[in-house]
């Protein structure tokens, strides 16, 4: 039998049913105080500090190497194609990023160059070409959101399969809910990013967002940290990967996908989609590509 209001607080679920909601409940938990639901959102550990920036750079420097050999692993390149760039603590008008032309799977810290917002190539590694397509757009989305410490791109098989339908991924899952209001789609393609006004018009249209769907073309994934850009990227590949499967299965039945309700995945992405998160989602990732390459990437 369905609580009715004299028997106290009740609240309605996604699907429409009644639910009882004791006084001091969190919302959306039923039997789960609201104090103790907070703590446990909140309860993540955090990324290393430094008083050093020089000590911080060549830290985060074998974290940006890790995130390639990352990329590399799930097969997010494509040819020559994809870029993830570090802002640089030493110099934060400038920026890390992977030398046009050598494979995610190979580059190490060494191997990256360090580029300024001028488009020039002032320290690094002995292979010194630049993308500029990354240019382009990393520059942008750099000078736009000074809470950007890492932005990556790259053309994974689903990503870019997803972005050719030009529309924004659904609340299908708790993952997906990571990214509730969260992404945008930048509809627009005109080949590859060689113009500066491109690069700043889809920083434009990302906004304050963690994600942008480059229509035709791929993902686009922000953080505060590497390890964050890096898990949303993965996370969003898989979103669209699990999209895919979920519309084709159900248009096969003449039906569609069930979707979670707006309150439930704003709730959710508390959780699940916030800065300390997405760094601590990502530390595994990070602890098995440096078990499998025995650190070979911070050479």
């Amino acid at each position: 039998m369905a609580p009715h209001a004299e028997d106290g607080p009740v609240g309605t679920a996604s699907n429409g049913n009644t639910v009882a909601v004791n006084p001091g409940d969190a919302p959306l938990e039923p039997g789960i105080k609201k104090s103790i639901a907070q703590g446990k959102m909140m309860d993540f550990p955090r990324p290393p500090q430094f008083d050093d920036k020089y000590k911080e750079r060549e830290y985060l420097k074998g974290r940006l190497a890790a995130a390639f050999r990352i990329f590399g692993k799930y097969g997010f390149d494509e040819g020559v194609a994809g870029h993830i760039t570090l802002r640089d603590p030493v110099q934060p008008d400038c920026f890390w990023v992977n030398p046009f032309g050598v494979a995610f799977s190979l580059i190490n810290k060494s191997d990256l160059i360090l580029v300024n917002h001028g488009g020039q190539v002032i320290d690094g590694g002995e292979c010194r070409l630049l993308n500029t397509a990354a240019y382009m757009i990393h520059a942008a989305i750099h000078a736009a959101r000074p809470d950007v410490m890492c932005a990556a791109h790259s053309h994974s098989i689903y990503g870019r399969t997803w972005c050719s339908l030009g529309r924004k991924i659904d609340n299908l899952t708790q993952d997906s809910c990571a990214f509730h209001d969260d992404h945008v789609v930048y509809d627009s393609f005109n080949g590859v990013v060689l113009a500066e006004k491109e690069g700043k018009d889809i920083a434009t249209c990302l906004g304050g967002k963690k994600a942008a769907l480059l229509q035709n073309h791929g993902l686009l994934t922000v953080g505060t940290t590497i390890e964050e850009a890096v898990f949303w990227f993965v996370s969003l590949e898989k979103c669209c990967h699990s999209q895919l499967m979920a519309e084709a299965a159900a248009s096969s039945r003449g039906e569609h996908p069930i979707k979670i309700g707006d309150e439930e995945a704003a709730y959710t992405k508390r959780t699940v989609g916030g800065a300390a998160a997405g760094w601590f989602s990502a530390k595994p990732l990070f602890d098995v590509i440096h078990k499998e390459t025995n650190g070979d990437y911070l050479q």
